[in-house]
């Protein structure tokens, strides 16, 4: 237990200062977040005008306070490295490259695009896919699918079904939280309920390895998990409305891939819908806005404007309304899955 609190505490602190340290440099070097313009249709857009010359990447920062308290935490005596906690820190790494690398054309381009759509999502499936296939074949990971644990309901993939499957998982979530991150502290915030749910549900799984016996190394899972819980809170303190920092590509990605690799590893995969659920709902605005759009050959449209959050906004809420107010759903939606897992474990019991 003592290893979470310094993974967290200390990953809070780099995090903490290390997000001014970076939004100072970046802002000196004029890597700012371009903002959505109104186009030439004249389509409307929420004003966020005033937040141009944000600095952005700050997402730098969470994955470089998260690996320092992870790291520096295993300095303990029986804090051991697992070889699948070190696949999902690859494999988030794998995935903020590709973000900070979309940040970076955005950045010099100065406009809000960085890779085609079409491109960027063939790449990150692909590699999501590539992250998949490192973990079936150099761990023991469960290829069943899962809700609480490895036998519930237990259905069995196989390996390359699985992979697909996972593939398909890291992919949407680390997608779903890059459509969130869209205001002020939102994706951050949102996160921060989803890596302390698995804090707890590794950490559960350690305590009581006759219930969660095919979970490997649920102890180490959990101490990354809660580095990334305080990392999100100390890059909070600076992305939180009005931001003085935003964390790009390079935070979203990762950690949404995170998310979903901690939810392979922990055998709580059906439960991530919950885990994540804003994540959920921003990225289904969006496919319901396209899919309506489409069907009315581009003359309806759902949502005032997609993903979710933005829709609020032409509503007339104001934008720390909208953030609030998503984060209580993003918290229910941790309760509920909390919920459930508690549920099921003392009925194990």
């Amino acid at each position: 237990m003592i290893a979470l609190l310094v993974a967290g505490a200390l990953a809070a602190l780099v995090s903490l200062f290390g997000t001014r340290a970076v939004a100072i440099l970046l802002g000196a070097r004029g890597a700012s977040q371009p903002i959505l313009q109104q186009n030439a249709a004249n389509a409307v857009v929420p004003p966020h005008q005033h937040k141009a010359g944000t600095p952005t990447m700050g997402g730098l920062a969470i994955v470089g306070a998260a690996l320092v308290g992870y790291f520096v935490s295993h300095v303990r005596p029986g804090v051991v490295f697992s070889d699948q906690t070190l696949v999902v820190v690859g494999g988030t790494l794998a995935m903020a490259g590709l973000g900070l690398l979309d940040d970076l054309k955005k950045v010099r381009a100065k406009q809000n695009r960085g890779m085609y759509w079409k491109v960027k999502g063939l790449v990150s499936y692909a590699m999501a896919i590539g992250i998949a296939v490192v973990l079936v074949t150099t761990t023991d990971i469960d290829t069943r699918i899962s809700l609480t644990r490895a036998d519930l309901p237990g259905w069995d993939l196989g390996p390359v079904v699985w992979v697909i499957w996972a593939g398909t998982l890291i992919f949407a979530t680390a997608n779903a939280v890059n459509v969130t991150d869209g205001l002020d502290g939102l994706a951050a915030g949102s996160a921060l309920f989803g890596f302390a749910v698995f804090a707890g549900v590794a950490f559960a799984a350690f305590r009581s390895p006759e219930i969660y016996p095919d979970v490997v190394n649920p102890f180490d899972l959990a101490v990354l998990a809660a580095a990334f819980v305080g990392a999100c809170a100390g890059f909070l303190w600076w992305n939180a409305a009005p931001a003085r920092i935003f964390m790009g590509d390079v935070g979203a990605l990762a950690l949404g891939t995170a998310l979903a690799l901690l939810a392979l590893t922990t055998d709580t995969q059906l439960l991530l819908v919950l885990v994540c659920l804003i994540n959920v709902i921003e990225a289904g605005s969006v496919a319901l806005q396209m899919i309506v759009f489409r069907a009315t050959h581009r003359r309806r449209r759902l949502f005032r404007l997609s993903p979710l959050h933005h829709h609020f906004e032409l509503c007339g809420w104001p934008e720390t309304t909208v953030i609030i107010r998503f984060w209580l759903i993003a918290g229910a939606g941790a309760a509920v899955a909390v919920g459930i897992f508690v549920a099921d474990f003392t009925a194990r019991r």
